[in-house]
């Protein structure tokens, strides 16, 4: 019986051949659990479900420093604490400062010289670097697959030759034409393989590892995603600030009302209180008013009494 070996998430157990080689991980557990590239720093990491789209180590940085902000280098949303990120000041210590990268243009790309020699000596931004790499990867993959192919189909025509071989001579000639002109027919519908929806052509994959069409039009891809990745990080950022500035207003808006009670307030009172003062005023002149008289009319008997 064949030995069984476990998932590292279910801990259910499985064929070898049936668990993925990177995290050893079943098939129902790869598609509930898939690898995802953090929001934040970009890097993968396992999902553990489908609301979680950032990874720990960001999580634990959110509630240390709250949301961060663009790198001022790579302009990923990662710069936690103060205007770089983690990576990029990391790099900077490593390697000095940032060049330009050769592929979008950014000045984010750190001299890492045996880094360089895996993407062809191009001076190359993290991102743009691994992108680089899965082209190159999958050209490898599909280079090996023709290579395969080339193998098979050149088996099958010395087997043909082969069987062949003890027919008549003018039978012999005759398939010997035959292969040869179904040879163009057949390199011209490989040629015409799509890959990705990209036409792809196996004497330019082959000939040309460094250049071929394949890697560029692949690299023009990734960026275009890259981009429109940063285009989606700076709608949630234009959205956080109209956010920030929606709370902004309803706090000035509720300060303005609070002050405006306030001065209702202190005007009810400063009235109330002139008020009271008007008429102690006016109690006090009655009262003046009536000493006043009171004194005229004792001069006036004291006057008439003689």
């Amino acid at each position: 019986m064949a030995a069984l070996y476990a998932c590292t998430k279910c801990h259910q157990r499985f064929p070898f051949e049936a668990l993925s080689q990177g995290q050893q991980l079943c098939k129902e557990c790869r598609i509930a659990h898939p690898v995802v590239k953090c929001t934040y720093c970009r890097t993968e990491y396992q999902q553990e479900s489908k609301t979680n789209t950032i990874c720990k180590k960001c999580a634990q940085n959110v509630q240390l420093y709250g949301t961060p902000k663009p790198c001022q280098y790579c302009n990923i949303i990662a710069a936690f604490i103060g205007n770089k990120c983690q990576r990029c000041t990391n790099s900077e210590k490593k390697y000095g400062p940032p060049y330009s990268c050769e592929q979008c243009k950014q000045q984010c790309a750190f001299d890492r010289k045996d880094d360089r020699k895996k993407v062809d000596g191009k001076l190359l931004c993290w991102l743009c670097t691994l992108s680089y790499k899965r082209v190159l990867q999958k050209t490898k993959e599909q280079r090996k697959h023709l290579s395969s192919s080339s193998r098979t189909s050149h088996q099958e025509k010395e087997q043909y030759s082969r069987l062949s071989g003890g027919h008549y001579n003018s039978q012999k000639t005759l398939s010997t034409s035959s292969i040869q002109n179904e040879i163009p027919k057949k390199k011209s519908k490989f040629e015409s393989i799509t890959t990705n929806g990209d036409s792809f052509s196996p004497d330019l994959a082959l000939d040309s590892p460094g250049t071929d069409h394949f890697v560029i039009i692949a690299q023009l891809k990734e960026e275009v995603a890259t981009l429109k990745k940063m285009l989606h990080q700076k709608d949630q950022m234009i959205l956080e600030k109209e956010k920030k500035i929606t709370e902004l207003k309803a706090d000035f808006q509720y300060q303005e009302s609070q002050m405006r009670a306030k001065m209702n307030q202190m005007e009810k009172t400063h009235k109330d209180v002139t008020e009271q003062l008007q008429a102690k005023n006016r109690e006090l002149l009655k009262q003046a008013a009536a000493l006043s008289k009171s004194k005229k009319t004792e001069k006036s008997g004291a006057i008439t009494s003689p």
